[in-house]
């Protein structure tokens, strides 16, 4: 796909104007957004992540620098223009009762339907498709008060869809799902992105996820620049290592993941099957062990899955532990200390 640019930041600064004075939260933010990929914004608490999406959504002015969408300046569109621009779904839980799933995608046609919003029968017609481009088209008759949280947020993504805007912006649309449905949430933004062309720009805090599923990185950080790129290149270049630098947590440049990191009392060399010795290897981290397959130490761990003894634990030739699963390694584990 033709991924074309669609936004363009330019020394943009962000933040509240009051009475007498005015809060700056970024500053000089100088980036591209494209068509065709899903974009998620990383950062801390405090980092001004919101305030930069309702900025681009035209929700907040600029202090200052410029935003261009479609190559046309954000403040020369009306707010009915921008509204077939750019879709937005915010992160405050859906409060609407009383009504249907379709009735609350159809409210994504408003920008089309006049003072009254009666819905044409093409109106009604983008209506399905949203409903089939997330999946949830036998939902469409259901309350919105009835829904899952993962249900009704597809049903807000419908209404964003439903808008028919070639921009959609998101702010946390994960904040409230189990696991399942994070992962599946995007998925779909995922898929809509690559699938429609839209451009896709979302805040998350989900890092595992974003690095796993989104395509660009906005990392963003108080007194900071943003920092924007691949999952692949940011790690490669070193920046996904320091950005979220915190005691105890490493990124491993190999994954392109971060995992805990305790601290260690002992170590081991790992030989044998890959699998087994991969899980027995977190396992032991989590009790102070590191455990690596490039390891020098003269403690030894071999993972044998075909054997009655799964894991021997061995000093040299001299075998100190034996055990047939990860439980009773980690309980025997005093034997290796003691020995």
């Amino acid at each position: 796909m033709n991924h074309q640019e669609t936004i363009r930041l330019a020394r943009l600064s962000i933040g509240y104007t009051g009475k007498t004075s005015r809060k700056v939260v970024a500053r000089n933010i100088t980036e591209t957004i494209r068509s065709g990929e899903l974009t998620c914004l990383l950062g801390e608490n405090g980092a001004g992540k919101s305030t930069l999406l309702r900025t681009l959504s035209g929700f907040l002015p600029p202090l200052s620098g410029e935003i261009t969408i479609l190559g046309r300046p954000i403040r020369d569109y009306s707010d009915n223009e921008l509204a077939r621009v750019v879709g937005v779904v915010l992160t405050d839980r859906s409060s609407l009762a009383n009504m249907t799933v379709d009735e609350l995608v159809g409210m994504g046609r408003s920008p089309y339907t006049g003072f009254w919003g009666l819905l044409s029968a093409e109106d009604k017609r983008k209506v399905d498709e949203a409903l089939d481009l997330v999946g949830i088209a036998p939902l469409r008759t259901r309350m919105v008060q009835t829904l899952s949280d993962g249900e009704r947020q597809k049903a807000m993504i419908a209404k964003a869809l439903a808008q028919e805007t070639p921009i959609i912006f998101l702010d946390e649309p994960t904040a409230f799902l189990d696991y399942p449905s994070k992962v599946e949430t995007l998925h779909l933004l995922h898929r809509l992105s690559h699938d429609t062309g839209k451009t896709i720009f979302m805040s998350t805090h989900d890092l595992e996820l974003a690095l796993q599923v989104a395509d660009r990185l906005w990392l963003m950080a108080r007194q900071r620049e943003v920092m924007a790129g691949t999952p692949e290149d940011l790690a490669l270049n070193g920046v996904l290592g320091t950005f979220f630098q915190r005691d105890g947590v490493v990124f491993e440049q190999r994954t392109g993941l971060y995992r805990i990191e305790p601290s260690y009392n002992l170590e081991m060399r790992m030989i044998g099957d890959a699998v087994s010795c991969s899980l027995a290897a977190k396992a032991l981290r989590r009790n102070g062990v590191r455990a690596e397959f490039d390891s020098t130490a003269e403690l030894t761990l071999v993972a044998d899955p075909s054997a009655r003894d799964r894991f021997i634990v061995r000093r040299g030739e001299a075998i100190l532990l034996r055990a047939g699963s990860i439980d009773e390694l980690l309980h025997n584990l005093e034997k290796v200390y003691n020995q």
